[in-house]
């Protein structure tokens, strides 16, 4: 498992350097004025690509190593993870060509997303096998239709709420780091070393992709990374709560609570508007802790300046996700304490978006 890490953040690490020195020019034609920019200068998102590079390369060395070459760590790695990768490409290849071209639609988009959730479901056999209430448990063999639904809902729309919350340097590769390490810790309680396995792999290669995205920002992930990390994540929970009686369901819930409620509430917040949810606008939570609490760093350039502002918002984003990490290690199998904690959650953060929208920024948020 080590050395697939190792493989997985090398291969990432110098993907990355790659498209950083070849790709820099490219980056011209993304536009000045959305609101979702907060950099100067032009710079590649195509960090979907070597993310996705560094998993697959490790992925099937894992497969190689349990199918060929032996397997003394019991990885338990088989052509099943083929299906990950190829149920993967058509969000991933979507979001990178909307990274490349900026001309591919949130409807094109979500349809790429629903297509991988389709292959997914339909080649893994992946479904929510039980929702953890002993009242509705035994109702679910009835309504295989509802398990399924669920499933292909998590798996197409996990993608989306990654991307969501991609907005600053490190923010969402972090996030994916910590919930995929939180996942393998899990997977391996339960003795599901293969998950573990890519879960741990896909942390590394996220790594190598943040030695170029944080702090300094030379590279950005775009829609094709947040596609990788969505999925990876989504196919890795549901695969764990299904294969592991264990597990409960609320544990994913709890650890995605961060950018699932982030897209929820971004979806209600633009209908109260009379917007369209997939209208870019910038009132995510990151961008008012951007905007109305990160201080400005004195310095002699407005490019260095918000470099520095970029990188003071992360860091808070990170305590803020760990708030709902943290509970959902510690009570994996309990269903009543982690849908308490997302119901904890739910409220924090309504009651801090509100404060922060009206200028009553919250003593704990502070700096």
């Amino acid at each position: 498992m080590i050395w697939l890490s190792v493989v997985a953040f090398l291969v990432s690490v110098l993907t990355a350097g790659a498209i950083v020195r070849w790709a820099r020019g490219h980056a011209a034609v993304y536009g000045e004025d959305v609101p979702q920019r907060h950099h100067a200068g032009d710079v590649p998102r195509l960090g979907g690509i070597a993310l996705l590079l560094g998993m697959v390369v490790a992925w099937g060395l894992g497969v190689a190593q349990t199918q060929w070459w032996g397997d003394p760590g019991s990885l338990r790695l088989g052509i099943w993870v083929g299906w990950w990768a190829l149920a993967m490409l058509p969000a991933v290849v979507g979001g990178i060509a909307e990274d490349i071209t900026q001309r591919l639609t949130v409807r094109y988009r979500l349809a790429l997303t629903a297509a991988s959730a389709a292959i997914a479901v339909w080649a893994l056999g992946l479904e929510v096998p039980r929702l953890g209430w002993a009242w509705l448990d035994p109702m679910l063999p009835s309504m295989p239709w509802l398990g399924v639904s669920l499933a292909l809902l998590a798996v197409a729309g996990l993608p989306h709420a990654f991307n969501i919350i991609d907005g600053y340097n490190g923010l969402a590769g972090m996030v994916a780091i910590i919930v995929c390490l939180a996942l393998a810790h899990v997977g391996l309680q339960v003795g599901d070393r293969s998950m573990a396995a890519l879960l741990v792999t896909a942390a590394a290669a996220s790594g190598g992709f943040l030695c170029w995205n944080y702090p300094r920002g030379l590279l950005f992930a775009g829609d094709g990374g947040a596609y990788v990390w969505g999925l990876v994540v989504a196919l890795a929970s549901l695969a764990l709560v299904q294969r592991n009686a264990d597990v409960s369901p609320w544990f994913p819930m709890l650890l995605l609570i961060y950018p699932v409620w982030e897209t929820l509430f971004s979806i209600y917040r633009k209908a109260a508007r009379g917007q369209s949810p997939g209208t870019a606008d910038a009132l995510h939570f990151h961008q008012l802790i951007f905007r109305r609490i990160v201080r400005p760093a004195v310095e002699d350039s407005e490019a260095r300046q918000l470099l520095s502002r970029n990188n003071r918002t992360s860091p808070y984003l990170w305590m803020f996700a760990a708030l709902s990490v943290v509970p959902a290690v510690l009570f994996w199998n309990r269903t009543l304490i982690l849908a308490l904690f997302c119901l904890l959650f739910v409220v924090t953060y309504v009651m801090a978006y509100l404060m922060i929208v009206r200028f009553k920024v919250p003593r704990w948020i502070r700096p």
